[in-house]
């Protein structure tokens, strides 16, 4: 007798799926709340030390990274299966190459005091924008290949699991996948060793600090994703990778943006020039 199969696949009907979509949809809309924030207090001084151009622009990076796992929810058609990683590949570099040139410029602007110092030059805004654009070209670049030569198509596995019927994307090639991944994780261990070096430097509020314990968040969640993706199979494969995109942004958020929004929303005193470069602590110090 022939006995039907059940179809699966990650639905936003079903519980995991609720809770993950839920979850995303909070990840996407907490970046856009503190990008208002930054805005209506952009000419702080707490913003304007912490290069605001970038901060705009890693904000709306991390608002598209939790808006790409929305690629991987419901059944898999050829449009979200060409774009899932790729949205994914690209809008995590551009969050990446954004801490980067944030790290350099806090690298930086602290050598830049030493007299006759050769680095004065290299500082300024074309160093971040350079950056940014030769990472996330660079992305582009190995995504755009990989949808041309080994494009990604929607199948229905029916070997994996017996009795069921899986529908997913397969991803054309493995080596491109994994390529994308490694620019990734270069980009996050470069500038996590340029945070870590810069975590000492004087500044009553040095962000190398923030940006060093977030890469290693970022870093500690993906390598923690290889082996649970290696192991899991049918939805619970599609369900890690949505939780690692989801925690690793998250995690950057939390760990570069929470302590500026509590400064700017509940210590005001703290949100000063003086403050800022170490005056203000040192006269609290004296009270």
């Amino acid at each position: 007798m022939c006995f039907p199969r059940a179809v699966e696949f990650l639905s936003y009907l079903e519980p995991l799926g609720m809770s993950l979509s839920i979850a995303a949809a909070a990840a996407s809309l907490t970046p856009l709340i503190i990008f208002f924030i930054f805005l209506k207090r952009m000419d702080t001084p707490i913003v304007k030390a912490n290069s605001r151009e970038l901060s705009f622009l890693l904000l709306i990076a991390l608002f598209l990274c939790s808006l790409s796992s929305f690629f991987f929810f419901g059944q898999p058609g050829l449009v979200s299966c060409l774009l899932r990683q790729v949205a994914f590949g690209i809008s995590f570099v551009l969050c990446i190459s954004c801490i980067l040139g944030k790290t350099c410029m806090v690298l930086l602007a602290f050598h830049i005091r030493r007299p006759r110092s050769e680095i004065k030059r290299w500082l300024g805004p074309a160093l971040p924008k350079s950056i940014i654009a030769g990472c996330t070209s660079i992305q582009t670049v190995v995504c755009t290949l990989w949808l041309v030569i080994w494009p990604p198509f929607p199948v229905k596995n029916t070997f994996s699991i017996p009795g069921k019927i899986i529908l997913e994307c397969n991803e054309g090639s493995t080596a491109a996948f994994w390529c994308m991944l490694g620019i990734m994780g270069f980009l996050a261990i470069v500038s996590f060793f340029i945070a870590f070096i810069s975590r000492n430097l004087p500044d009553s509020f040095n962000e190398a600090r923030y940006i060093t314990f977030s890469m290693l968040v970022f870093v500690s969640v993906w390598l923690s994703f290889i082996p649970a993706y290696l192991s899991a199979q049918g939805k619970n494969m599609v369900a890690v990778e949505v939780f690692a995109i989801l925690a690793s942004s998250s995690g950057l958020m939390s760990c570069i943006f929470i302590p500026k929004c509590y400064i700017i929303l509940l210590r005001p005193d703290m949100n000063t020039k003086d403050f800022l470069m170490g005056r203000g602590a040192f006269r609290q110090s004296e009270k």
